[in-house]
């Protein structure tokens, strides 16, 4: 049995709930929001804890006021919160009358656009932070690191943690299932589960492409609207990555359309029948596979930047471009361990001409290509991102 694993991203929750009165985690169902939020509230002397999907603990808020009173010292850690959005409202007196930071930390399993009254009723007073499942530098440390296995896996912890591939293989399949049969409806969204799951995997054979809300649109037999709205909706509960083409202030010819991609590489494996390492590299979607999961533990350690894509009509393009200010990051993002760049990468690099730009590829260890641009390993870019940025 391996042992806990430390999230990051659990001395910046500490440092937030310093700062603020109310933190809010958001992130997709079973990512560990529940484990790290018990790691931080457990230690301490004044806390309590309510899971809101169980019936016992949802009972206690029948009068939120008299339980907040009650317990008006502690932090109060509300998980689910997504199920009493209307608890927002109480909570932004209790925050102005107490008018201290850490008063609560609450855990959500759908993003900030679907929990509106956050944003509404608690402006000023809350934070935000994203959590994602496993990332790569998270095992690294503890010496679990097999790049490979978590690649096919995916990063969920009852995933990447079971006993071999079957186990890891049901459990996201399971995970799949319920997300369509059970966790839309309790966001309030009545859509057709077969609709959802067959646009989902419609979305896993496209991984990496630019959207075609038309195409998609025709083969579900509905309108690119109810596309867009479907799109949006595994947006919002972290199933799906829509990532905007680079918009520079340049005379090219620029595409513009999205492209999208499945956030976990484990999801997308299973929505594929994607089974063992061997079905991979031998599957299409190989090297957008590859894209996805080193952009996804990329952009968990470049919080402060805005991501896009960047591609011309003639042909120049680059995976993944970050900018923050001045700043431009740029990346090639490879599965091969001998990785090529074609002629529209170096073309990009001359139109954007961005400060830094990396092949990040399953190599050992990093080295130079022309232009001073480096191959180099996906854990020694996230090293240099958490260090420098």
């Amino acid at each position: 049995m391996r042992g806990l694993i430390p999230r990051s991203l659990a001395s910046e929750i500490k440092h937030r709930l310093q700062h603020n009165p109310v933190v809010a985690i958001l992130g997709p169902r079973q990512c560990g929001k529940t484990t790290v939020a018990l790691q931080i509230v457990k230690p301490m002397k004044k806390s309590v804890y309510l899971d809101l999907e169980n019936p016992a603990d949802l009972a206690k808020l029948d009068d939120p006021l008299a339980f907040f009173s009650l317990h008006e010292d502690d932090l109060i850690c509300l998980d689910e919160i997504q199920r009493a959005p209307e608890l927002f409202i109480t909570l932004r007196s209790i925050v102005d009358q107490r008018g201290k930071n850490g008063q609560f930390l609450i855990l959500g399993s759908a993003g900030r656009d679907l929990i509106r009254q956050s944003s509404e009723s608690l402006a000023g007073r809350i934070t935000y932070l994203d959590l994602t499942p496993f990332l790569l530098n998270e095992i690294e440390p503890l010496g679990l690191v097999d790049l490979r296995h978590i690649w096919l896996a995916g990063g969920f912890p009852r995933s990447y943690l079971a006993i071999d591939e079957d186990v890891s293989f049901q459990w996201r399949q399971d995970f799949i299932r319920t997300f369509l049969e059970r966790d839309i409806g309790m966001l309030g969204f009545r859509i057709p589960p077969t609709r959802l799951g067959r646009l989902w995997k419609m979305c896993a054979h496209i991984h990496g492409s630019l959207l075609n809300s038309s195409k998609l649109a025709d083969s579900l037999g509905v309108s690119s609207h109810t596309i867009r709205s479907y799109l949006d909706l595994l947006e919002h509960t972290f199933m799906l990555r829509v990532l905007m083409p680079d918009a520079p202030n340049l005379k090219k010819r620029l595409v513009k359309s999205p492209k999208i991609y499945i956030r976990d590489s484990g999801i997308l494996h299973a929505l594929l029948d994607i089974r063992t390492h061997d079905d991979l590299l031998s599957h299409p979607v190989l090297g957008a596979s590859f894209e996805g999961f080193a952009m996804e533990n990329i952009l968990a350690s470049a919080r402060s930047f805005e991501p896009s894509f960047y591609r011309t009509g003639a042909g120049a393009e680059i995976d993944l471009v970050l900018r923050r200010g001045r700043q431009v990051l740029a990346f090639e993002l490879k599965s091969s361990t001998v990785p090529n760049v074609t002629k529209g990468f170096w073309s990009a690099l001359e139109d954007i001409s961005p400060d830094d730009a990396y092949v990040v590829a399953p190599v050992k260890e990093a080295y130079p290509i022309k232009h001073g641009v480096k191959v180099t390993p996906l854990l020694d870019v996230i090293a240099w991102l958490n260090k420098d940025h």
